[in-house]
């Protein structure tokens, strides 16, 4: 591919997750992505930070739609259950590129550095999460407890979707967390 064909960027990010995976991540270069991708490290640091970012620069859209989606919940809808709703759309798009999100967290999983920032992201997610509750009148703890167990359920259920077999479908399995969450919570 030439330097000036289009989606240098999405070139660029599946080259890196390519290599990634051949490779693994430690072992991958700016150079050899750039190279896989038909581009210049230059181009590539035009859209990247470095070659971690490639993995995380999608983080700031699923914040914002998760924000998004609680800050449009019904004003009757519990914090919980706004929060519920918001993860359960999170994973429909998840489940639409099931095969890449598989990829890139076979990568993540095979590096320490990469598990800890992705744990910092699912934190970043619960303030965030946390914070649109409080503008919706969510009085702390309530706020933070809702994001926070939010994050976790979700958590659980990506986890289980990443090492089943796809079915059922991540929604489906963070609706079942969710409700896992109520009885623990219950007592039950």
């Amino acid at each position: 591919m030439g330097r000036w064909e289009p989606n240098a960027r999405g070139r660029l990010a599946e080259a890196a997750l390519e290599l990634y995976v051949e490779r693994g991540y430690e072992q991958t270069t700016v150079a050899e992505i750039a190279k896989r991708a038909g581009l210049t490290e230059r181009t590539f640091f035009r859209h990247f930070a470095d070659k971690r970012e490639v993995l995380f620069s999608g983080s700031e859209a699923l914040r914002e739609h998760l924000v998004n989606a609680v800050a449009g919940a019904p004003d009757s809808a519990a914090p919980i259950a706004a929060v519920t709703a918001a993860f359960e759309e999170v994973g429909v798009l998840f489940q639409e590129d099931r095969e890449r999100v598989l990829r890139r967290q076979s990568v993540i999983s095979a590096n320490a550095e990469l598990r800890e920032r992705e744990l910092i992201k699912l934190a970043w997610w619960s303030a965030a999460l946390a914070d649109t509750l409080r503008r919706r009148g969510v009085a702390d703890p309530a706020a933070s407890l809702a994001a926070e167990a939010g994050v976790a359920a979700f958590k659980i259920a990506f986890e289980r979707w990443v090492g089943g077999p796809g079915e059922p479908g991540l929604s489906q399995l963070i609706r079942e967390s969710f409700g896992e969450l109520k009885t623990v919570v219950a007592g039950g």
